[in-house]
């Protein structure tokens, strides 16, 4: 932890210690805060604060009133809207001037009627999504995207630099996870026209480690290039932490927001129709690197092998 006295620090709750959620509070431990935290999964919250020194609360209004700062870090809006309601969820607990950050993935207009809640109450809701998946939540380095009012987001903004090294206001209250959809969008077309090149290579001929190495020192370059296709696609471990099914959330979002204004975006609605029946395909809990099984399937060729191993 840093010098810093914590009882100068606003004190910080967390709803939600998944695959996420565990490293970015293990971060906010390790910058000095006091961290109340709260899990779904039993014994998780009591594990979590054995190992990092955060205190384990019995439901999400204990969270609220212990915290001045309270970040949900859920799979959607609707789960977040589940923690905050009821007689022991969020807002039943909520300080008068404490701020919610809403560090899920969700629904802009969702996310605009939970903040119209949390006012009610006299506190304020931010959304805050993050991207850099879990190596970047391990190491503080996640790029998070801040939307809402600007002196709630200053005042959560030491915490959010804890969890990451990028921290952008975009723009009003839900523009954030509108920018989160459009992000997610972007990178799953990226990996899915990569794993289509990569098989249409490997059946030619050409070596999957020397294709990867090409296509990092080329126009072809993008994050799953450089993060994902050797890492976790042609090792075949597909395990980098981000869920298939939360994927295809992400980008029915941002199809929604194409609807909403009036865009057309027939690539956009084709990548989203390719992701969604992957998830069909190999169903619930696949991490979303399983993607390429759906490429390689209709391909009738599988990628990895010797050239996984290939270190250039």
């Amino acid at each position: 932890m840093d010098k810093q006295d914590s009882a100068t620090k606003p004190s910080v709750g967390l709803i939600g210690i998944g695959s996420m959620g565990w490293p970015m509070g293990a971060r906010v431990r390790q910058a000095g805060y006091t961290l109340t935290a709260i899990d779904a999964a039993p014994g998780r919250a009591e594990q979590f604060a054995k190992e990092t020194g955060a205190v384990a609360a019995k439901d999400a209004a204990a969270v609220a009133r212990a915290s001045d700062i309270v970040i949900t870090m859920l799979p959607t809006s609707q789960d977040v809207a589940a923690a905050l309601g009821g007689d022991n969820g969020v807002l039943a607990g909520l300080r008068s001037g404490s701020v919610v950050v809403e560090m899920s993935s969700g629904m802009p207009s969702r996310t605009r009627e939970l903040a119209e809640l949390v006012a009610a109450k006299g506190a304020t809701l931010i959304d805050a999504p993050v991207s850099g998946g879990v190596p970047r939540a391990k190491t503080g380095e996640l790029a998070i995207m801040v939307g809402g009012d600007e002196a709630a987001i200053e005042k959560a903004r030491p915490v959010l630099l804890a969890m990451g090294n990028n921290v952008t206001r975009v723009g009003d209250i839900g523009s954030a996870h509108a920018m989160k959809a459009l992000n997610n969008l972007v990178s799953a077309g990226g990996f899915l026209i990569g794993i289509e090149a990569m098989l249409i290579g490997s059946k030619f001929g050409i070596d999957e480690g020397i294709m990867v190495d090409i296509l990092n020192a080329s126009t072809g370059m993008n994050n799953s290039t450089q993060k994902k296709f050797r890492q976790f696609v042609l090792s075949r471990a597909f395990n980098a932490g981000f869920g298939l099914d939360l994927m295809t959330k992400d980008l029915t979002i941002a199809l929604d927001l194409a609807r909403e204004t009036a865009t057309p975006a027939p690539f956009s609605a084709l990548c989203r129709e390719m992701w969604a029946s992957a998830a069909a395909m190999l169903g619930k809990g696949k991490d979303h690197t399983a993607m390429a099984k759906l490429s390689e399937t209709l391909a009738h060729y599988e990628l990895g092998g010797a050239s996984a191993d290939t270190k250039r």
